[in-house]
Protein backbone atom coordinates (compact mmCIF):
# COMPACT_ATOMS: atom_id res chain seq x y z
CA UNK A 1 0.00 0.00 0.00
CA UNK A 2 1.39 3.40 -0.97
CA UNK A 3 1.73 6.25 1.49
CA UNK A 4 -0.95 8.12 -0.46
CA UNK A 5 -3.50 5.31 -0.32
CA UNK A 6 -2.82 4.81 3.39
CA UNK A 7 -3.84 8.42 4.02
CA UNK A 8 -6.88 8.06 1.79
CA UNK A 9 -8.01 4.98 3.72
CA UNK A 10 -7.60 6.73 7.07
CA UNK A 11 -10.83 6.18 9.08
CA UNK A 12 -10.64 9.78 10.30
CA UNK A 13 -10.56 11.24 6.80
CA UNK A 14 -14.29 11.89 6.80
CA UNK A 15 -13.86 14.25 9.70
CA UNK A 16 -12.08 16.69 7.42
CA UNK A 17 -15.27 17.28 5.43
CA UNK A 18 -16.28 20.82 6.33
CA UNK A 19 -19.81 20.64 7.69
CA UNK A 20 -21.10 23.54 9.78
CA UNK A 21 -23.25 23.01 12.82
CA UNK A 22 -24.82 25.88 14.75
CA UNK A 23 -25.27 25.91 18.50
CA UNK A 24 -28.02 28.38 19.38
CA UNK A 25 -28.02 29.14 23.10
CA UNK A 26 -30.05 31.07 25.62
CA UNK A 27 -30.14 31.41 29.40
CA UNK A 28 -32.42 28.51 30.34
CA UNK A 29 -35.31 27.66 32.64
CA UNK A 30 -36.15 25.15 35.37
CA UNK A 31 -37.49 21.82 34.11
CA UNK A 32 -40.72 22.41 36.02
CA UNK A 33 -42.24 25.31 37.98
CA UNK A 34 -41.71 23.41 41.24
CA UNK A 35 -39.64 24.44 44.24
CA UNK A 36 -37.32 21.46 43.77
CA UNK A 37 -36.72 22.11 40.07
CA UNK A 38 -36.24 25.84 40.63
CA UNK A 39 -33.73 25.14 43.43
CA UNK A 40 -31.71 22.91 41.08
CA UNK A 41 -31.77 25.59 38.40
CA UNK A 42 -30.85 28.43 40.74
CA UNK A 43 -28.03 26.39 42.28
CA UNK A 44 -26.38 26.06 38.86
CA UNK A 45 -27.14 29.63 37.83
CA UNK A 46 -26.02 31.36 41.02
CA UNK A 47 -22.91 29.20 41.37
CA UNK A 48 -21.51 30.69 38.16
CA UNK A 49 -18.52 32.87 38.99
CA UNK A 50 -19.50 35.27 36.21
CA UNK A 51 -22.93 35.84 37.76
CA UNK A 52 -21.80 36.61 41.31
CA UNK A 53 -18.34 38.11 41.70
CA UNK A 54 -17.99 38.30 45.46
CA UNK A 55 -15.45 36.17 47.39
CA UNK A 56 -16.31 32.54 46.69
CA UNK A 57 -16.40 31.19 50.25
CA UNK A 58 -18.61 34.03 51.47
CA UNK A 59 -21.02 33.63 48.55
CA UNK A 60 -21.27 29.83 48.94
CA UNK A 61 -22.28 30.29 52.57
CA UNK A 62 -24.92 32.86 51.59
CA UNK A 63 -26.12 30.83 48.60
CA UNK A 64 -26.57 27.52 50.38
CA UNK A 65 -27.36 28.91 53.81
CA UNK A 66 -29.92 31.54 52.81
CA UNK A 67 -30.72 32.01 49.10
CA UNK A 68 -31.43 28.39 48.15
CA UNK A 69 -33.54 27.96 51.28
CA UNK A 70 -35.75 30.99 50.62
CA UNK A 71 -35.79 32.01 46.98
CA UNK A 72 -36.81 28.76 45.17
CA UNK A 73 -40.32 28.67 46.66
CA UNK A 74 -40.98 32.29 45.75
CA UNK A 75 -39.50 31.93 42.28
CA UNK A 76 -41.46 28.72 41.63
CA UNK A 77 -44.71 30.66 42.06
CA UNK A 78 -43.52 33.23 39.54
CA UNK A 79 -42.54 30.56 37.03
CA UNK A 80 -45.89 28.86 37.55
CA UNK A 81 -47.66 32.11 36.65
CA UNK A 82 -46.08 32.14 33.16
CA UNK A 83 -45.87 28.39 32.50
CA UNK A 84 -47.86 27.15 29.50
CA UNK A 85 -48.99 23.83 28.09
CA UNK A 86 -45.72 23.93 26.09
CA UNK A 87 -43.71 24.34 29.29
CA UNK A 88 -41.23 27.15 29.79
CA UNK A 89 -41.95 30.06 27.41
CA UNK A 90 -38.23 30.72 26.96
CA UNK A 91 -37.47 27.10 26.07
CA UNK A 92 -40.47 26.76 23.76
CA UNK A 93 -39.77 30.02 21.93
CA UNK A 94 -36.11 29.07 21.45
CA UNK A 95 -37.29 25.76 19.97
CA UNK A 96 -39.46 27.69 17.52
CA UNK A 97 -36.51 29.92 16.63
CA UNK A 98 -34.35 26.84 16.03
CA UNK A 99 -36.96 25.20 13.80
CA UNK A 100 -37.61 28.33 11.74
CA UNK A 101 -33.89 28.97 11.37
CA UNK A 102 -33.31 25.39 10.18
CA UNK A 103 -36.05 25.84 7.59
CA UNK A 104 -34.60 29.17 6.44
CA UNK A 105 -31.11 27.69 6.11
CA UNK A 106 -32.46 24.96 3.84
CA UNK A 107 -34.35 27.57 1.85
CA UNK A 108 -31.13 29.56 1.45
CA UNK A 109 -29.26 26.51 0.18
CA UNK A 110 -27.35 25.49 3.31
CA UNK A 111 -28.37 21.86 3.07
CA UNK A 112 -25.53 20.50 5.22
CA UNK A 113 -25.98 23.01 8.05
CA UNK A 114 -28.09 22.30 11.13
CA UNK A 115 -29.08 24.30 14.20
CA UNK A 116 -29.11 22.66 17.63
CA UNK A 117 -30.51 24.45 20.68
CA UNK A 118 -28.91 24.50 24.13
CA UNK A 119 -29.34 26.39 27.38
CA UNK A 120 -26.56 27.81 29.53
CA UNK A 121 -28.30 26.56 32.66
CA UNK A 122 -30.72 23.68 32.84
CA UNK A 123 -31.77 21.57 29.88
CA UNK A 124 -30.94 20.92 27.11
CA UNK A 125 -27.39 21.57 28.24
CA UNK A 126 -24.58 23.05 26.21
CA UNK A 127 -22.68 19.78 26.61
CA UNK A 128 -25.56 17.79 25.09
CA UNK A 129 -25.84 20.24 22.19
CA UNK A 130 -22.15 20.08 21.37
CA UNK A 131 -22.17 16.28 21.58
CA UNK A 132 -25.16 16.13 19.23
CA UNK A 133 -23.27 18.19 16.65
CA UNK A 134 -20.16 16.03 17.01
CA UNK A 135 -22.14 12.82 16.59
CA UNK A 136 -23.64 14.17 13.37
CA UNK A 137 -20.18 14.83 11.95
CA UNK A 138 -20.03 18.60 12.14
CA UNK A 139 -16.39 19.71 12.08
CA UNK A 140 -17.13 23.45 12.14
CA UNK A 141 -19.29 24.79 14.97
CA UNK A 142 -20.73 28.28 15.17
CA UNK A 143 -21.95 29.27 18.63
CA UNK A 144 -24.52 32.05 18.82
CA UNK A 145 -25.67 33.08 22.30
CA UNK A 146 -29.00 34.89 21.83
CA UNK A 147 -27.94 37.96 23.78
CA UNK A 148 -27.67 40.94 21.41
CA UNK A 149 -25.61 43.03 23.84
CA UNK A 150 -22.45 41.33 25.09
CA UNK A 151 -21.95 40.99 28.83
CA UNK A 152 -19.68 38.84 30.91
CA UNK A 153 -22.52 37.11 32.87
CA UNK A 154 -24.31 36.06 29.66
CA UNK A 155 -22.07 35.74 26.61
CA UNK A 156 -18.86 35.39 28.61
CA UNK A 157 -20.40 32.65 30.72
CA UNK A 158 -21.59 30.82 27.60
CA UNK A 159 -18.06 30.83 26.23
CA UNK A 160 -16.83 29.38 29.52
CA UNK A 161 -19.35 26.53 29.28
CA UNK A 162 -18.43 25.75 25.66
CA UNK A 163 -14.71 25.82 26.44
CA UNK A 164 -15.19 23.54 29.45
CA UNK A 165 -16.79 20.89 27.25
CA UNK A 166 -14.25 21.18 24.44
CA UNK A 167 -11.39 20.78 26.92
CA UNK A 168 -12.45 17.14 27.27
CA UNK A 169 -12.52 16.43 23.51
CA UNK A 170 -9.60 14.79 21.75
CA UNK A 171 -10.59 16.40 18.45
CA UNK A 172 -11.50 20.05 18.91
CA UNK A 173 -13.65 21.36 16.04
CA UNK A 174 -13.13 24.62 14.18
CA UNK A 175 -15.00 27.04 16.40
CA UNK A 176 -16.63 30.38 15.61
CA UNK A 177 -18.06 32.16 18.64
CA UNK A 178 -20.32 35.17 18.04
CA UNK A 179 -20.16 37.46 21.05
CA UNK A 180 -23.00 39.85 20.23
CA UNK A 181 -24.96 41.69 17.56
CA UNK A 182 -26.29 44.78 19.31
CA UNK A 183 -25.89 47.06 16.27
CA UNK A 184 -26.51 44.56 13.47
CA UNK A 185 -28.74 46.40 11.00
CA UNK A 186 -31.14 43.48 10.62
CA UNK A 187 -31.55 43.17 14.38
CA UNK A 188 -32.15 46.92 14.68
CA UNK A 189 -34.66 46.71 11.81
CA UNK A 190 -36.63 43.93 13.53
CA UNK A 191 -36.70 45.87 16.81
CA UNK A 192 -37.82 49.00 14.99
CA UNK A 193 -40.49 47.04 13.13
CA UNK A 194 -41.96 45.67 16.36
CA UNK A 195 -42.18 49.17 17.84
CA UNK A 196 -43.56 50.69 14.63
CA UNK A 197 -46.31 48.05 14.49
CA UNK A 198 -47.26 48.80 18.09
CA UNK A 199 -47.38 52.55 17.48
CA UNK A 200 -49.53 52.09 14.39
CA UNK A 201 -51.95 49.90 16.33
CA UNK A 202 -52.05 51.69 19.68
CA UNK A 203 -50.83 55.21 19.00
CA UNK A 204 -47.77 57.02 20.30
CA UNK A 205 -47.44 56.98 24.12
CA UNK A 206 -45.92 59.74 26.20
CA UNK A 207 -42.79 57.65 26.72
CA UNK A 208 -41.24 54.49 25.28
CA UNK A 209 -39.16 52.72 27.92
CA UNK A 210 -36.29 50.51 26.72
CA UNK A 211 -35.80 48.23 29.72
CA UNK A 212 -32.60 46.18 29.62
CA UNK A 213 -31.61 43.48 32.08
CA UNK A 214 -29.48 45.00 34.81
CA UNK A 215 -26.12 44.08 36.31
CA UNK A 216 -24.05 45.36 39.23
CA UNK A 217 -22.41 48.70 38.44
CA UNK A 218 -19.13 47.17 39.57
CA UNK A 219 -19.12 45.10 36.36
CA UNK A 220 -19.20 48.30 34.30
CA UNK A 221 -16.49 49.84 36.47
CA UNK A 222 -14.34 46.77 35.81
CA UNK A 223 -14.69 47.08 32.03
CA UNK A 224 -17.84 45.22 30.99
CA UNK A 225 -19.19 47.02 27.86
CA UNK A 226 -22.82 45.94 28.30
CA UNK A 227 -24.13 49.31 29.53
CA UNK A 228 -22.68 51.15 26.54
CA UNK A 229 -23.92 48.53 24.06
CA UNK A 230 -27.47 48.85 25.43
CA UNK A 231 -27.43 52.61 24.95
CA UNK A 232 -26.09 52.13 21.41
CA UNK A 233 -29.00 49.81 20.61
CA UNK A 234 -31.50 52.37 21.88
CA UNK A 235 -29.86 55.16 19.86
CA UNK A 236 -29.88 53.10 16.64
CA UNK A 237 -33.55 52.21 17.02
CA UNK A 238 -34.43 55.85 17.74
CA UNK A 239 -32.55 56.89 14.60
CA UNK A 240 -34.16 54.14 12.52
CA UNK A 241 -37.66 55.25 13.54
CA UNK A 242 -36.77 58.94 13.46
CA UNK A 243 -38.14 59.34 16.99
CA UNK A 244 -37.73 62.41 19.15
CA UNK A 245 -35.04 61.49 21.69
CA UNK A 246 -37.18 62.97 24.48
CA UNK A 247 -39.76 60.23 23.84
CA UNK A 248 -37.38 57.44 24.87
CA UNK A 249 -35.86 56.33 28.19
CA UNK A 250 -33.34 53.51 28.69
CA UNK A 251 -33.57 51.74 32.06
CA UNK A 252 -32.30 48.57 33.74
CA UNK A 253 -34.38 45.92 35.48
CA UNK A 254 -34.07 42.76 37.61
CA UNK A 255 -31.97 44.00 40.52
CA UNK A 256 -30.85 41.42 43.05
CA UNK A 257 -29.06 41.99 46.34
CA UNK A 258 -27.97 45.25 47.98
CA UNK A 259 -25.19 46.38 45.63
CA UNK A 260 -25.65 49.34 43.30
CA UNK A 261 -26.75 48.23 39.83
CA UNK A 262 -26.86 50.00 36.47
CA UNK A 263 -29.15 53.02 36.55
CA UNK A 264 -31.75 54.28 36.05
CA UNK A 265 -33.71 51.39 37.56
CA UNK A 266 -36.81 50.33 35.64
CA UNK A 267 -39.08 49.96 38.66
CA UNK A 268 -38.03 53.28 40.22
CA UNK A 269 -38.45 55.05 36.89
CA UNK A 270 -41.94 53.65 36.37
CA UNK A 271 -42.89 54.68 39.88
CA UNK A 272 -41.72 58.24 39.30
CA UNK A 273 -43.18 58.88 35.84
CA UNK A 274 -46.85 59.49 36.82
CA UNK A 275 -45.94 62.30 39.22
CA UNK A 276 -44.11 63.91 36.28
CA UNK A 277 -47.33 63.79 34.28
CA UNK A 278 -46.36 60.71 32.22
CA UNK A 279 -49.28 58.30 32.51
CA UNK A 280 -49.19 56.56 29.12
CA UNK A 281 -46.16 54.40 28.29
CA UNK A 282 -45.01 51.51 26.14
CA UNK A 283 -42.17 49.32 27.37
CA UNK A 284 -39.87 46.98 25.46
CA UNK A 285 -36.89 44.88 26.52
CA UNK A 286 -34.38 44.66 23.64
CA UNK A 287 -31.86 42.53 25.57
CA UNK A 288 -34.24 39.55 25.55
CA UNK A 289 -34.47 37.60 22.30
CA UNK A 290 -37.37 35.56 23.69
CA UNK A 291 -40.05 36.28 26.24
CA UNK A 292 -39.31 34.78 29.64
CA UNK A 293 -39.82 35.33 33.37
CA UNK A 294 -38.18 38.75 33.26
CA UNK A 295 -40.58 39.99 30.59
CA UNK A 296 -43.80 38.02 31.05
CA UNK A 297 -43.88 38.34 34.83
CA UNK A 298 -41.56 41.19 35.76
CA UNK A 299 -42.52 43.63 33.00
CA UNK A 300 -46.03 42.48 32.09
CA UNK A 301 -47.22 42.07 35.68
CA UNK A 302 -44.94 43.38 38.44
CA UNK A 303 -43.84 46.62 36.80
CA UNK A 304 -47.28 47.30 35.38
CA UNK A 305 -48.60 47.20 38.93
CA UNK A 306 -45.87 49.59 40.12
CA UNK A 307 -46.74 52.07 37.37
CA UNK A 308 -50.49 51.88 37.87
CA UNK A 309 -50.29 52.15 41.66
CA UNK A 310 -48.23 55.30 41.20
CA UNK A 311 -51.00 56.81 39.07
CA UNK A 312 -50.16 55.51 35.61
CA UNK A 313 -53.13 54.91 33.34
CA UNK A 314 -51.93 53.22 30.15
CA UNK A 315 -49.19 50.61 30.17
CA UNK A 316 -48.38 48.25 27.35
CA UNK A 317 -45.56 45.77 26.91
CA UNK A 318 -44.15 45.28 23.41
CA UNK A 319 -43.28 41.59 23.11
CA UNK A 320 -39.77 40.30 22.56
CA UNK A 321 -38.83 39.50 18.97
CA UNK A 322 -39.36 35.80 19.63
CA UNK A 323 -39.93 33.88 16.37
CA UNK A 324 -40.99 36.83 14.22
CA UNK A 325 -39.92 36.24 10.63
CA UNK A 326 -37.82 39.41 10.54
CA UNK A 327 -36.08 38.27 13.73
CA UNK A 328 -35.27 34.88 12.22
CA UNK A 329 -33.95 36.70 9.15
CA UNK A 330 -31.80 38.84 11.46
CA UNK A 331 -30.37 35.79 13.23
CA UNK A 332 -29.52 34.29 9.84
CA UNK A 333 -27.73 37.48 8.81
CA UNK A 334 -25.75 37.45 12.07
CA UNK A 335 -24.69 33.86 11.33
CA UNK A 336 -24.15 34.27 7.59
CA UNK A 337 -20.50 35.48 7.63
CA UNK A 338 -19.58 32.28 9.51
CA UNK A 339 -21.43 29.83 7.29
Amino acid sequence: MSRFSAITDNPHEGRFNQKTGILLTNLGSPDHPSTKAVRTYLREFLSDRRIVEIPRLIWMIILHGIVLRVRPKKSAKLYESIWTENGSPLTHITELQRDKLNALLKQKGYQDTEVVMSMRYGNPSIESGLKALREKGYTRIVVLPLYPQYSSPTVGSTFDAVAKVLQTWRWVPELHFINGYHKNTHYIDSLANSIKEDLQKNGTPQKIVFSYHGMPKLFLDNGDPYYCLCLQTTRLVVEKLNLDESLVISTFQSRFGKAEWLKPYTDATLESLPEQGVKDIAIISPAFSADCLETLEELESENREIFEQAGGEKYRYIAALNDRDDHIDAIFEVLKPNL
